[in-house]
């Protein structure tokens, strides 16, 4: 029963409460604060810095991750049982 199997992995009201904030924030700002991590750790990388510009460099990955969870949440949003406005029940 698909319903049965939804009921057991609902989201926590935490994870309910932090999607809900985050999908207030534009999607872009994870791309351009990506984008802004890689600049940094090449201006480090050329003043000499490698172990800073490995450190920031490797937010980039993080960020973006985090703009395609923050766009899967805008999108499908994380309980599929829970009926939203504006939302179109999906079944998979």
């Amino acid at each position: 029963m698909k319903t049965d199997r939804a009921e057991e992995h609902r989201e926590g009201q935490v994870a309910k409460t932090i999607e809900h904030e985050t999908a207030k924030m534009p999607s872009d700002w994870f791309l351009w604060a990506a984008g802004a991590s890689m600049l940094a750790s090449l201006m480090l990388r050329m003043n000499h810095k490698k172990e800073g510009s490995d450190f920031v460099g490797l937010w980039a990955p993080s960020l973006l991750l985090l703009g395609v969870y923050n766009k899967i949440v805008k999108v499908m949003g994380s309980d599929q049982t829970e009926q939203r406005p504006g939302f179109a029940s999906r079944s998979y």
